[in-house]
């Protein structure tokens, strides 16, 4: 081993070993203990944090999950046309031998080879100059054969370009499923600590919370601004979130036996034969939005100002919701949660 190549590999050891150390140092410097909530409002506010956080990842978790399964479809589309491309390519790899004999017999192309040079026979006449620039040549039946195999090589890149995403998003999507469970355990682990009694406090505690904050809403008037009336798709969205009334909560589920609160609302909508977005950020993102006090039954409220949490507006100042784990679908107050704002599915 030459000297040079001797300090490369020793700096390349110390390098290792310095980031190992580094790891080490990371994984194992304590952060400060969380202190431990005491009074109810103190419990109702961590539960709440946790239940957020679950529901940030579990969004997250959708959003990379969306992702994937847009790829899927892309790289089974970009498959079929690889195929597609194959056969093609060994049907011109058969004319032009096929031209190149006739060619060579009589000079030109045989009628049956200029016919299928075109892609679609309804198509043929399109076509026509292609089949009378093969008639002069061969040259054209082999330029097309080129032209072929240039396309089919660029598919195959395109192919493994997807595919390579596709395997990091699912990285991504796995590593938010722990975020996702770590964060409903803490939850969980904080209401196993609660007694009977206490837990009925925290519920009183929670629907006085949620009964204030709807007060205070309908009193700036923007209930009796609302509409009243949905469209029919509205009305279809809304009958079939209806129908779910009573089904848990379930991370990363759309139905139909469980949901997540942006399963609920997509599935509400793609029943009423309009398709948007799986997660609630990309709904609040991309959908139409209308000010708060021109909502109308099936419009979505988009809640926090993260936009973790969607719920379907069925009007007299209700929503649709699949709140949280441990929960079922049900009718609440719109205005029991901070709202950032509506969004409009047929807008």
């Amino acid at each position: 081993m030459s000297q040079t190549r001797r300090t490369l590999h020793a700096h390349g050891r110390r390098t290792a070993v310095a980031v190992a150390l580094a790891c080490v140092l990371t994984t194992t410097v304590q952060q400060p203990a969380r202190a431990e909530p005491s009074t109810l409002p103190e419990i109702q506010a961590e539960l709440r944090r946790l239940y957020h956080d679950a529901e940030v990842a579990t969004e997250k978790y959708n959003a990379a999950d969306e992702k994937v399964t847009q790829q899927e479809k892309r790289v089974r589309t970009l498959t079929a046309q690889v195929r597609a491309a194959e056969t093609k390519l060994g049907r011109l790899t058969s004319l032009a031998g096929a031209a190149a004999r006739a060619q060579y017999r009589t000079g030109g192309l045989p009628a049956e080879v200029q016919f299928a040079l075109a892609s679609d026979p309804e198509q043929a006449l399109d076509n026509a100059s292609l089949a009378r620039r093969a008639e002069q040549s061969t040259q054209g039946v082999l330029t097309a054969l080129t032209k072929t195999r240039e396309d089919l090589s660029t598919r195959k890149e395109d192919a493994s370009e997807e595919l390579n995403s596709l395997r990091t998003n699912r990285r991504a999507r796995d590593a938010e499923r722990g975020t996702i469970e770590r964060h409903i355990a803490a939850a969980r682990k904080v209401q196993s600590r609660l007694k009977e009694k206490q837990r009925r406090e925290l519920a009183a505690l929670e629907r006085k919370d949620a009964q204030d904050a709807q007060a205070r809403w309908e009193r700036t008037g923007i209930l009796e601004q609302a509409g009243t009336k949905a469209t029919p798709a509205g009305r279809k969205a809304i009958a079939y979130a209806t129908r779910q009334l009573g089904k848990p909560y379930q991370w990363g589920a759309e139905g139909p036996d469980s949901f997540d609160c942006s399963g609920l609302t997509s599935q509400a909508w793609l029943h009423a034969g309009v398709a948007i977005p799986r997660t609630s950020e990309e709904q609040w993102r991309q959908l139409t939005r209308v000010p708060i006090e021109d909502m109308r039954p099936g419009d979505l409220i988009i809640y926090f100002d993260d936009a973790s949490h969607v719920a379907l507006y069925i009007g007299d100042g209700k929503i649709i919701q699949a709140p949280r784990p441990g929960r079922w679908v049900y009718v609440s107050p719109v205005a029991s949660m901070e709202i950032l704002g509506v969004v409009r599915p047929d807008a």
